[in-house]
């Protein structure tokens, strides 16, 4: 009986032996790998550049004083919109005390003078009147007088000037008033009340008293690498994504490629501009950044796959794709054409019912899909 036990014991140890190796064996056997494949589909390829930049008004001018001196009044503020020749500011002038001098001399003068003309003209008029003198005596002496005259008022006007930098006759024209040269929207009023202005001359820009723009005519300004700029050209139509505005897209036409190129951070840049058809009354804000989609090439309703799954053998592209048999894949040769970086163009080789090779399957990720998880 003990040699029975003792048997049995053997079987049974000798089995769990040959059952762990087996297990064992299994575990530790690799499990061949699983493949996604996908189908070629029927799909747009658009090739583009992106050029970076920003919108802003095509014409856009700063308001200057033809005076100088402190803003006494301002009459407009960013976003007005405002008509040519509207008033905006009106500038109080500060004399200067030499040149004011100078012109209380001169109309001091000046009346001393007409005094003593006057006197004169009235005499000579009685003589004239009773044919004691002669017309050219009487002439002479009306010269003098209307001289005088004129004098004296050219000597006020220009004390007025001095002091107001307007005379009585021209208040609606006076320079002291600063009006806007063009129509459109006030985009900044960069001064205050008080603030002292320099007049616009030969020497000196001036100081900025407004700027403004007209907003129904906004361009794309922005900068187009060497390596696209060759492929570009005016006229291309264009597609403006602007930060600020989400979920809408704004059509421009390329109308300018500058013939000189800058260089920014080790890279030749060209300038580029673009007209921007705005429609249904859409209004931008001067200065919104912008990315400007520029199409290249495109190619509608074409068969693609995604450019990951081409591979490449010497100076061709093949795929694989799988055969009748589950995971089996043969190497097949195709022709490519245009690529938008995501997807590529099969002209050859493939169609819809092939099932191309894909990225490997993460075993962890098939066992979780196999057990429903995924």
């Amino acid at each position: 009986m003990k040699k029975v036990f003792k048997i049995i014991g053997i079987v049974v140890l000798i089995g769990a032996f040959a059952g762990t190796l087996f297990f064992l064996y299994n575990k530790s056997k690799k499990k061949p790998d699983v493949f996604e494949t996908k189908n070629p589909f029927v799909s747009d390829v658009i090739k583009k550049t992106v050029a970076t930049g920003s919108v802003v008004p095509r014409f856009e001018v700063d308001i200057k004083p033809q005076v100088s001196g402190i803003i006494d009044e301002l009459f407009v503020e960013a976003g007005d919109r405002v008509e040519k020749d509207q008033v905006v500011a009106r500038i109080k002038i500060i004399p200067d005390m030499v040149n004011l001098n100078s012109a209380e001399t001169r109309l001091n003068r000046a009346k001393i003078t007409f005094e003593d003309a006057k006197i004169d003209y009235e005499r000579q008029q009685k003589l004239f009147d009773k044919e004691v003198i002669s017309y050219e005596e009487f002439k002479n002496a009306k010269v003098t007088y209307d001289s005088s005259r004129e004098e004296l008022t050219a000597a006020e006007n220009n004390l007025e000037l001095i002091k107001n930098g307007v005379t009585k006759k021209a208040e609606t024209t006076t320079n002291t008033l600063v009006r806007s040269t063009t129509s459109g929207m006030v985009l900044d009023v960069p001064v205050k009340l008080g603030n002292s202005v320099i007049q616009s001359n030969t020497f000196n820009d001036g100081t900025t008293i407004a700027t403004v723009a007209d907003m129904s005519d906004m361009i794309f300004e922005g900068k187009v690498d060497e390596t696209e700029v060759g492929k570009i050209s005016a006229g291309m139509p264009i597609e403006l994504e602007i930060g600020a505005i989400e979920k809408e897209k704004f059509q421009a036409i390329l109308e300018y490629i500058s013939p000189k190129g800058v260089e920014e951070n080790g890279a030749i840049q060209f300038e580029i501009k673009a007209s921007v058809s705005l429609v249904n009354d859409q209004f931008i804000r001067a200065g919104y950044s912008a990315n400007a989609n520029i199409v290249l090439d495109r190619k509608d309703s074409v068969l693609v796959i995604p450019e990951g799954l081409l591979k490449f053998e010497n100076d061709s592209s093949f795929v694989e794709v799988q055969t009748e048999v589950e995971q089996q894949f043969k190497k097949q040769y195709v022709q490519t054409g245009l690529s938008d970086g995501i997807n590529i163009e099969i002209t050859t080789g493939l169609n819809k019912e092939d099932k191309v090779k894909g990225e490997k399957i993460d075993p962890k990720k098939l066992k979780e899909g196999d057990n429903g998880k995924v």
